[in-house]
């Protein structure tokens, strides 16, 4: 079982910047691919970003790439997600989730969940 703990949301004006972390408790956190993603009030969750366990395979939506990174760091049993350039329709519940096979843009592929972190964005 992989707990996931979320962290660095709150609120920023439209342009600014946030990092998020998502800290793991599984000992094996390099074997599994993890991603992101986000859910506004009365939305439907969305795919932001994945990462496949080595790094090697990274996929974002076409909404964020170009503003947001995502990384990893294996050693820390943690990912990041990088988000600059913030838009106020950025504005979600941003959630962390591993995957025990490969990348995957759809979260129904993902086994583990984090409790979600709050971002939003002032315009």
């Amino acid at each position: 079982q992989v707990q996931l703990v979320e962290s660095g949301g709150g609120l920023v004006q439209a342009g600014g910047s946030l990092r998020l972390s998502c800290a793991a408790s599984e000992r094996t956190f390099s074997k599994y691919a993890m991603g992101w993603f986000r859910q506004a009030t009365g939305k439907e969750r969305e795919f932001v970003a994945a990462i496949s366990w080595d790094g090697g395979d990274i996929v974002y939506a076409a909404s964020v790439k170009g503003r947001f990174t995502i990384s990893r760091d294996n050693a820390k049993n943690t990912v990041y997600l990088q988000m600059n350039s913030l838009k106020p329709e950025d504005t979600a519940v941003y959630y962390c989730a591993a995957e025990e096979t490969a990348v995957a843009e759809n979260h129904h592929e993902y086994d583990y969940w984090g409790q979600g972190t709050q971002v939003t964005v002032s315009s």
